[in-house]
């Protein structure tokens, strides 16, 4: 297959991107397809311009954006997807995380393009990048999920500490349409409330204030509408925050989870309910938690989930018998057998 990879983009999450395109990079590659890196940023890359971007390490804290999101536009209105080194490809893998490569405006562009990519179409990725939106649909799905209430920038009355009181606390504080809890705060009482609100909203217009859920972190792949492996992530932090994520020895992942089986095939079950519930397609990895009573959570999912070779979906993948590049390659074969401008 001919493929151009895009990668890089202008969220707070580029150096993630910028990590699962390093591996997906030279996966794919030793399948013998050939690759095209393009950064949204910078458009395409060359092969000294690809080397530097793919060497780029995953930061401590996420990147400044500002200019990066001025980029991105000037390249896009220049004409990106017209460029022949693209408009020639057979499939557009996209190596992004969180912004416009996630919550479906960059789907939508391809589908006008009549180009075929990877993952879920404009529908499905704007629906689970909303975080309130997603939540109502697992609900009407019977994917439990934790209470909350939101905030938005544009309210002219402040959040609502009484309402917020009944969810009971501590309340996880996070932007509504943001990843790699990017701005996220755990609170423990209403004294630390309106400082969180506040660091929220510098990544979002919205808020999302919700029920903190005790228990074990796990997570689960899913891969053409099937489930792949249930995993557990016991991270150093009370949370699996940025920190724990991208630092190496920062948590523990455990594929498979030590789980009675009832449990993981719960988790499985409500997987594939999520996935089907925010209309997604091709990949997706769903993440919840688990309570000392044995109740599931679900916490969110993730459309473009993290794929370095240790990112959770490829081993939620490895531990149900996909190795890391036949992963790749299963997910780039299915954009292709899906006609262009099709949604969701």
């Amino acid at each position: 297959m001919r493929i151009a990879l895009f990668t890089g983009g202008s969220s707070a999450e580029r150096d993630v991107a910028v990590a699962s395109a390093a591996q997906v990079v030279g996966a794919l590659r030793s399948r013998g397809h050939v690759v095209t890196v393009v950064d949204t940023t910078a458009g395409v890359l060359g092969a000294s311009a690809e080397r530097s971007l793919l060497e780029t390490p995953v930061g401590a804290t996420p990147p400044n954006t500002a200019a990066l999101a001025i980029a991105e536009q000037r390249v896009m209105l220049a004409g990106l997807l017209a460029d022949p080194a693209i408009r020639d490809v057979d499939v557009v893998f996209l190596a992004l995380h969180g912004g416009r490569g996630e919550d479906g405006t960059l789907q939508h562009m391809l589908e006008v393009a009549g180009l075929r990519y990877t993952g879920s179409g404009p529908l499905g990725s704007g629906l689970a990048m909303d975080k309130d939106i997603a939540k109502r649909l697992f609900l009407a799905a019977g994917v439990p999920t934790a209470g909350w209430q939101m905030w938005s920038a544009s309210d002219t009355e402040p959040v609502d500490h009484a309402a917020v009181s009944r969810l009971g606390w501590p309340v996880v504080v996070k932007p509504s349409k943001q990843g790699s809890t990017v701005g996220l705060s755990v609170v423990a009482g209403a004294d630390g409330l309106d400082a969180a609100i506040r660091e929220a909203a510098k990544h979002d217009d919205e808020v999302m204030i919700e029920a903190f859920i005790p228990g074990r972190e796990l997570t689960v792949g899913v891969l053409d509408q099937d489930a792949l492996a249930v995993g557990e992530i016991i991270p150093k932090h009370e949370l699996f925050d940025y920190e724990c994520k991208y630092t190496p020895g920062m948590s523990q992942e455990i594929f498979p989870a030590d789980l009675p089986p009832p449990i993981a095939q719960e988790a499985q079950r409500l997987a594939v309910l999520a996935h089907q519930a925010l209309k997604l397609r091709g990949y997706s990895r769903v993440d919840f938690r688990l309570t000392a009573a044995g109740a599931l959570y679900c916490l969110e999912v993730n459309t473009l989930p993290g794929m370095t070779s240790t990112s959770l979906l490829p081993q939620s993948a490895v531990a149900a018998g996909i190795e890391f590049a036949e992963l790749c390659e299963r997910i780039c074969l299915a954009a292709l057998h899906l006609q262009p401008n099709r949604d969701p």
